[in-house]
């Protein structure tokens, strides 16, 4: 009688055992672990699909350069046609002049300024033959502009060959911030060709106070 249990006993042992075994297969396939902890072949197939769309965007900023490189190509377009417009004007500025003032009649009067403390300079009036042609008032952004060397062409305009006289009035702030007033003749001749005449304003260091001339350029 005990001969018979034991091996009883002995031929259910192994049964058991599988049919353990047989649970956990179960189990795993019903939670997707998979045998060991693998993952199931339909995640791992899922994995590669996943990728694929993540990586497909990278090549969505394609447009974006092309619009880019479309506008820049645009703004060197208007830089190139504004350039053209400025030396256009400038041709057609030439071309006026010469027209209004041809060489052999044209006269032009330049103003120069190198002043300190005792002149400040407000307007200037000129006359040529005792007509008046131009009275021209500074802004102090002009006046500073002439301190800083730059020659102002005052006036231009016609005139025939012969003996002319010019005369400058110079108005403003003279020492110790008082009205000045002063002016500069110079008779001269016009010959075929352009005329050019210069006003020159400095400092007189010795008088203390400032000097007006009007310069002939041969």
């Amino acid at each position: 009688m005990s001969q018979t249990i034991s091996v009883t006993c002995r031929e259910r042992a192994p049964r058991r055992a599988a049919a353990a075994m047989l649970a956990a297969l179960a189990a795993s396939a019903m939670f997707g672990t998979g045998v060991a902890g693998a993952p199931p072949p339909a995640a791992s197939a899922a994995a590669p699909a996943a990728a694929a769309t993540t990586a497909a965007p990278a090549a969505a900023p394609a447009p974006a350069a092309d619009a880019a490189t479309d506008t820049k190509g645009l703004d060197t377009e208007i830089q190139g046609l504004k350039k053209d417009v400025v030396d256009l004007n400038k041709d057609l500025f030439v071309l006026e002049e010469e027209l209004l003032f041809p060489a052999n009649t044209q006269v032009a009067v330049f103003l120069s300024m190198d002043v300190g403390d005792f002149f400040s300079l407000d307007s200037v009036q000129l006359k040529i033959d005792q007509k008046e042609v131009i009275n021209y008032l500074y802004t102090p952004r002009e006046v500073d502009a002439l301190l800083k060397g730059g020659v102002q062409r005052l006036y231009v305009g016609n005139l025939k060959v012969g003996s002319h006289e010019l005369v400058a009035f110079f108005n403003g702030k003279g020492p110790n911030d008082r009205a000045y007033k002063r002016g500069a003749s110079l008779r001269f001749e016009k010959g075929v060709g352009a005329k050019y005449l210069e006003l020159k304003i400095d400092d007189r260091q010795k008088k203390l106070q400032p000097e007006f001339e009007i310069k002939d350029w041969e």
